[in-house]
This record gives C-alpha cells, structure tokens and sequence, in this order.
C-alpha cells in the first residue's frame, strides 16, 4: 500500500506523477530516433527476420509511467537483503530523498507489532512493505536491446527488464553506437521508462569515426581515444579476424588509459590464437560467455580438434560441437584448472558466463515452452527464434538426444569452473544475452540466477553476483572503486527492487509469471510471486504495470500481424 502524507491511496497511484506532488513535469516528448538497415518483412506466415542492428528508440515516459523522484520517499518495514553478503535483516525504514538512499532505520522488533508513528513524519510518499523483501537493483552485465526484427522499439525489452527488477545494464552493444549514447543519455534524465544503460561498443562503430576497419594496432588505439571522445563506457571485442592478437593488445592497452571497461566475446574464429588466458595477461575485463576458458585448457595443443566436416558458418556446428570441449580440456581434478583460475584471478578478470542463453542446448523442449512465451515474447521475436539458416541463435536444425547429453554434460563441467572461481575469490557477474535462444529479456535475467544456484552458489551469493559485482566491474574502470549503486546503503542512488516472496527461498518468484505454488486451503494450484515495485533513481515503477504494458504490446503486434491474441504459432 502506498500512502502520500498519511492518505491511503491504491498502490498504482503513478498517474499522479506530474501533478503536484513535488515531481518534475516531463520533459516534451522526443520523436523516435531511427537507425535504417535493410528488414525482413515480418510478416506471416514466417515471422522471421535477420537482425542486422536496426534499432527504434524508446517512446518518451508518460504521465502514469512511474513516480518520482520524491522530495522524501519512505519505504516503511520491508526486511532488507542489501547485495553486500550480509544476511537478511528487518524490517526497516528506507528513506530516499531524490534519487539516494539518506536513512535506513531500525522499524522494530521481528514477531512483534511495528513501531506506530515512526519517524520521519513528513514525506511525499510512503510505501507499506510490511512482509516484503528489498534488493539492491540487478545488474544484467549483457544486453542487446530488441532490434526492429524483433519488437517495435526498445521500449519492449526495457519495460521486461525493469519488470524483473533490472535496473542498470551493460549494452554490448545495447544498439547503434549513435543510439546507444543517446538512450543511454535519456535514461539518465528518466525521459524514457528504461534501466540505467552503460554503453560498450565494437572497434569501428560510430558514424563519425571515418577511418574503416579497425585492424591494426594504431588504428586501434585510435578508435579507441576517438570513442572515449564521444562518451563510451566500454569495449567489446569478439577476436574476429580484424583483432588480431596484436590489435586486441592495442585496444586492451588504450582502454585503460582512457577509463574504458573491456569485455570480450573469444569466438572460436580468433581463440586459437587469443584465448581467455591471453586476454587476461593483456589486461581484458570480462571473459564473456563460455569461450576462451576451456580452450585455454585443452589437453592435446591451442586449438580445438574440429571435425573434418566442420564448418563455423552453419551454426547447428558452431554451437553443436562448443560442447565437444568438455572431454578435450582439463579439468577440476588437474593443476591445469587451478593455474588457470588462479591467473586469472591474479589479472582481476571478471567471469560474466551466461549460462541462460545457452540453456537451451541441454533441453530445447522446457526453453520453447517456458510459461511466458505466449504472453510476453513479440510474434516477430518469436519467429525470430524458430529454427533458421540467417537467423542467428536459431540453429536447432536437427538437435538430437546426443547432442543434449553432450551439453548437459559440458554444463557440468562450465557451472564447477565458474563455481571455482568465485571459491577462490575470483568475480563472477550475471549477464542474459537475451534476445536470443528462446530467452526473452527479463526471464532470461532470472534464470541466470537459478543456473547460479545449481552451479554452487548459495542464494546471498547469487545476489551478490547480481548486484555488487557488477556495479563494480562496470565501476572500477572509471576510476570509481566504490561504485554509487549495487549495495543498499545511505548516500546510495536508489536502485531497488520491492518483492512479497523471499527470493533466497526460491529465486522462480522473481520471474514475471511468478511460480506455482499449492493453497492449502483450495487445494489449488496458484501462482505467486513476481516483481511488486521497481525503483530506478528514485523513479518507483509497478512491475505489474510494466508486464501489463508488455503484454498489451504483443497483442497489439499480433492483431496488426492477423494472429490470435492469445497463443503463438508452433511448428
């Protein structure tokens, strides 16, 4: 329940945003930044698309879209998880003024009645959290923004993040470079309901950058003083053909001197000759997904032994055989691992692996029939997922039992390397990649979680991953070692998510769709859980809100496509 000086008021009180109550009007609204590339049509009966990049900037934030920032905001008896490692504690008061935390106080005693009256008294808004949980905002260290071939604008992949308590993510790239800067500016002044964005883009992107392709190291360390000009906040390679060893030392060198995070996707196209180890010892970030770490422990040589009739341009082999690696390289039993985790720890990498997008290489069937693809995944995003030469991810040509077992396998083997490196103190980051693979943006967020758990981390540490980690890994970079978000904590921007259920009981509540769960007094089955409030600079948004935005977007999408609202099509 939220009250605004002592009157109750529902709790979606937002439209009042701009009328008042002590919060800044909106600014005018933007008209839709484009960037044009070619488009699939996505029209049935195929729904498919190639994402080439294209990108629609989000429409601006409307009266009834979120509240705030408030004069004083007071967040009354919610039990506080606050991402630092420390257990549980309530409740408490949270008091945000502006956009930061200014006090977190004492509410009473746990089993007995709240304190009545508690200080402070005078406040614009207060929130009844009585039973409730606070979190710091997560932190999705791997975005891609939804592309015109998967959704109308960027506006869908905001509102499910925001939905899933995401409240900050790194854009890898999140759009065009030009876009990227833009939206991420517009987030910044809450003109767009979307998470606080952090820009990292590809050597060579950026209309104003006239020089071609980076391949070299002067051009490198170049494009790399050019960008930081422009505002960026971050590298990412993928150790293509351009960035050779020798230009990935050069942007690697260059990005510290400018203040720049790095992170790397080590593609099998350039890993033979630059693996995770080498990258580290050149001073990378983030090791991204899987690649790089197990080719830096094969057994027989640097390079992986491919079959003769192997080809990387047909993506069924490309992800396919990405599991072969779990029988050609050393593992938990050897020195080898323990040297190699141990080095990169020494060189401060961070391990970010995303083991959600790949999820559905273990059991295709649970990722194509996840509880929220027929409400929430866009038709054209889920046309986008169907099996596809040109679509990329959408490689499950023929995905046999085999090749499951192989990768529940290989799985075994990723979860102990990445639940190592966090025993022996390394930094590990949860990232989504969504957009991809069945995995819808938001849901894929929270299942990176769960993969975490199963992996070995207890549920604080899961957290933590979620929130400190990587407000620091984007942070540490700038020079800023103690990072303004990540921790609930006063003189802290107020980054939080609000939920009823413990998610240390089971992280499944955090998902839109809730979880199941059996009353007892029905005897029915009855979903509960989800996201309640998600509170980003001050700003508190409505999860339910936002999902039901969401939801009228697909449907809209549908109607205009002549498809049944409910429902997608399956082949």
């Amino acid at each position: 329940m939220i009250k605004r000086a002592g009157i109750v008021r529902s709790a979606l009180l937002f439209g009042v945003a701009s009328m008042g109550l002590g919060v800044p009007a909106y600014l005018p609204a933007q008209s839709a930044e484009k960037v044009q590339h070619p488009a699939a049509d996505p029209a049935l009966p195929s729904l498919r698309g190639t994402s080439l990049g294209s990108a629609t900037a989000a429409p601006a934030r409307q009266p009834g879209e979120g509240a705030g920032p408030f004069r004083r905001l007071v967040i009354r008896g919610v039990t506080l998880i606050d991402g630092s490692g420390a257990p549980p504690r309530g409740p408490v008061d949270i008091v945000i003024e502006g956009n930061r935390i200014a006090d977190i106080k004492a509410a009473g005693t746990p089993g007995l009645s709240p304190k009545p009256d508690r200080a402070p008294r005078d406040f614009d808004q207060e929130i009844d959290a009585t039973g409730m949980y606070a979190l710091p905002g997560f932190v999705d260290m791997h975005v891609h923004g939804s592309t015109n071939d998967k959704a109308p604008n960027l506006s869908y992949s905001y509102k499910l993040w925001l939905a899933h308590g995401v409240t900050t993510v790194r854009g890898v790239d999140l759009a065009p470079f030009e876009l990227s800067l833009s939206e991420r500016a517009r987030s910044a002044r809450n003109e767009i309901v979307a998470p606080r964005i952090f820009a990292y883009q590809r050597p060579g992107e950026g209309a104003g950058w006239t020089s071609g392709r980076v391949n070299t190291p002067e051009k490198a360390r170049a494009w790399g003083q050019w960008a930081a000009k422009q505002g960026i906040d971050g590298i990412k390679l993928t150790d293509s053909e351009d960035q050779t060893p020798e230009v990935m030392s050069a942007i690697l060198d260059e990005a510290k001197k400018q203040k720049l995070g790095t992170v790397a996707h080590l593609s099998q196209i350039g890993v033979g000759r630059f693996n995770a180890e080498q990258a580290g010892d050149a001073g990378l970030g983030t090791v991204t997904h899987f690649y790089g770490h197990f080719e830096s422990l094969l057994k027989n040589g640097p390079v992986q032994n491919w079959r003769y009739d192997y080809n990387y341009a047909n993506e069924q082999d490309r992800f396919g055989d990405v599991a072969n690696l779990d029988v050609e390289s050393f593992g938990p039993e050897s020195p080898e691992w323990w040297a190699y985790l141990k080095h990169q720890k020494e060189n401060n990498v961070t391990f970010d692996p995303t083991m959600t997008i790949y999820v559905a290489g273990r059991d295709l069937m649970h990722s194509r029939n996840a509880d929220w693809h027929d409400k929430y995944t866009m038709p054209q995003l889920w046309g986008f997922f169907q099996s596809s030469r040109e679509n990329h991810g959408s490689y499950f040509y023929d995905w046999t039992l085999a090749t499951e077992i192989k990768w529940r396998n290989f799985y075994k083997k990723f979860m102990a390397l990445i639940n190592d490196y966090k025993n022996i103190g390394g930094r590990v980051t949860t990232g989504s990649d969504s957009g991809f693979i069945f995995e819808p943006y938001g849901f894929g967020y929270i299942q990176e979680l769960e993969l975490l758990q199963e992996a070995g981390f207890n549920p604080s540490q899961v957290v933590r991953a979620a929130t400190l980690n990587g407000a620091l890994t984007l942070y540490e970079p700038k020079g800023e070692p103690v990072p303004p978000i990540g921790t609930v904590r006063v003189g802290k921007l107020a980054d939080l998510v609000l939920v009823k259920e413990n998610p240390l009981q089971n992280f499944k509540t955090l998902y839109g769709t809730g979880a199941l769960r059996l009353n007892e007094k029905t005897q029915k089955l009855e979903r509960v859980g989800g996201v309640s409030y998600t509170i980003k600079d001050g700003v508190v948004y409505d999860a339910k809100k936002l999902l039901a935005d969401v939801a009228e977007m697909v449907k809209a999408e549908k109607r205009r496509l002549g498809m049944p609202e409910e429902g997608l099509p399956h082949p």
